[in-house]
């Protein structure tokens, strides 16, 4: 039985585990979230290799790398079984560390590099069709404060594809209507790890916006200590995930959609909506803030089945 860290001195695994983790934060500058589902992800590979009376990063091998991975589907650590996604997740956190080790001369070798991750099967997004999602942005908002403020927040999310936390992280500052220009308004938004980008607001969103600046936001924000935050929640202070979703919620609700609607579902909608347009999937890849196309492409699975649809319903020997 291996003594619980908090009472025996760490082992060379667990401080180059440390070591690999302050990486992370400092020289890749990692958001907090992301780099804590890493040291949830490591201390349990780390568990595991204390476990099996491996020390050093340099007693490692192939063979604990896949009884790792085999662990994390049948739980056979004592800890928690995970899902296909989840043990993917992790064996990529793994890899990562292997990585690490053998550029910085911790080890000789990389036990981890011909070990991959289970792979998941491809989940195609929910996305609601326009007149879903035409709907749901009419139902919202009513001539108050909140109201104006509810309206705005759902345009934004349609017309940027924003993930919920870039939309309620912003800042007035990072919005630009400039009614001046030719072109659509501009917004900066910060996704994950910290990327910045820059991402067009439509005209509906940005005259939803306009108003919630004008009419809305001056009597929520008298209540507050004057925070930056664009939206703001009835106390005046910046409004919270939860509260975006109740707004999509009700207005959902009011829209008479029984579908199980988030504010997820409207980046997958502007996502699918995009492409279905006609836009090109590096476009797409770019609004959205994907790292990689591979994770935008997705997308074309959906638009694929509606093209299969359109196909089938208007092409005189589709069926038959």
């Amino acid at each position: 039985m291996v003594p619980p860290a908090a009472t025996r001195a760490k082992t060379a695994v667990e401080r180059a585990v440390t070591d690999y983790l302050q990486h992370l934060g400092v020289e890749r500058g990692l958001a907090a979230n992301t780099l804590a589902a890493y040291k949830r992800d490591l201390t349990r590979y780390s568990s595991f290799l204390a476990a099996s009376g491996v020390e050093d990063p340099q007693e490692i091998t192939r063979h604990h790398v896949t009884s790792f991975v085999q662990a994390l589907s049948d739980g056979s650590d004592g800890a928690s079984p995970l899902g296909v996604r989840s043990a993917a997740r992790t064996v990529v956190a793994v890899r990562g560390l292997h990585r690490f080790w053998a550029l910085e001369g911790t080890t000789t070798s990389d036990a981890a590099s011909d070990v991959h991750p289970p792979m998941p099967g491809k989940r195609l997004p929910k996305a609601i069709s326009v007149d879903e999602v035409t709907r749901i942005l009419e139902a919202s908002g009513e001539d108050s404060a909140t109201g104006l403020r509810d309206r705005a927040l759902l345009e934004f999310l349609y017309s940027t594809g924003a993930r919920i936390s870039e939309a309620v992280g912003l800042d007035v500052d990072d919005i630009s209507l400039d009614k001046g220009g030719d072109g659509p308004a501009i917004v900066r938004l910060f996704g994950k790890g910290s990327k910045e980008r820059l991402v067009p607001l439509g005209s509906y969103g940005a005259r939803a916006v306009d108003a919630y600046l004008i009419r809305g936001r001056p009597l929520l924000a008298g209540k507050g200590k004057g925070t930056p935050a664009l939206f703001l929640n009835a106390r005046g202070g910046r409004i919270s995930r939860q509260s975006a979703w109740t707004i999509l919620k009700s207005a959902a609700e009011k829209a008479n959609i029984t579908k199980e609607v988030s504010p997820h579902t409207l980046r997958h909608s502007f996502a699918t909506h995009l492409l279905e347009g006609g836009a090109d999937v590096r476009v797409v890849q770019e609004l959205l803030g994907h790292a990689s196309v591979t994770t935008t492409e997705v997308y074309t699975l959906v638009t694929a089945d509606t093209l299969r649809e359109v196909y089938a319903a208007a092409h005189p020997r589709a069926l038959g």
